[in-house]
This record gives C-alpha cells, sequence and structure tokens, in this order.
C-alpha cells in the first residue's frame, strides 16, 4: 500500500521559512525517487525538487538556493526546508515518487503553504 501524509504548511510573511515533513507508508520508499509538488490555485500541479540520494537532487527553477530537499530512508521521510519564501510559492504542497506522480496515482491530502503579508 502507497500512502503519503504531508504536513508542516502554514501562513507566513515573505521571506520566512518553513519545513515540510512527508511520511511515507510502504517498502518502495528506499529504492523509489522522491519528489515535492506543488499545485497553486487555478494552476496545474507542478514539480518543485526530486530526490534520489542526497547526492542527486534537482529543483525548479524559481526554487533554486531556497529550497532544500532531504530524505531519510530509515524513517521513511522526505523534508523540504523552504526559505526565503515568496506569495508565488503559495500551492498546497504533496509528495510523490516519481512514478506515482508520474500515472497521476496515490496523492496525499497535502499541506497548504500561504505566503501573504
Amino acid at each position: 500500500q502507497v500512502q503519503f501524509v504531508e504536513s508542516g504548511g502554514g501562513l507566513v510573511h515573505p521571506g520566512e521559512s518553513l519545513r515540510l515533513s512527508c511520511a511515507a507508508s510502504g517498502r518502495f520508499f528506499s529504492i523509489s525517487t522522491m519528489g515535492w509538488y506543488r499545485q497553486a490555485p487555478g494552476q496545474q500541479r507542478e514539480l518543485v525538487a526530486i530526490i534520489r540520494s542526497e547526492s542527486n537532487k534537482n529543483y525548479t527553477d524559481s526554487v533554486k538556493g531556497r529550497f532544500i530537499i532531504s530524505r531519510d530512508n530509515a524513517k521513511n521521510t522526505v523534508t523540504l526546508i523552504m526559505n526565503r519564501l515568496k506569495p508565488e510559492d503559495t500551492a498546497v504542497y504533496y509528495c510523490n515518487t516519481d512514478w506515482g506522480a508520474r500515472d497521476n496515482k496515490y496523492w496525499g491530502q497535502g499541506t497548504r503553504v500561504t505566503v501573504s503579508s
């Protein structure tokens, strides 16, 4: 069974930081590429960051230098540290495997991030 539970979102001011966490269930975790995705109001869901290992990560251009993705295979968790948040980062954030996202399956409820002054 594949399930994700995201947490850590909230309302913050521009320039502030948040730490999002994703707890995954299932035996797939350690062998899967994990990603954080987001969906802003009226927009399609987009990939924010992806991690294969601590030495193999990628970020969408708009968050490079501000967000950090990491994973703990022992705990089946993936974390997204978001620094210097901007209003355009406002969205519901989700985690998923790359194959789950490709097949549009296994999405959790997400965690809402609102950046507003």
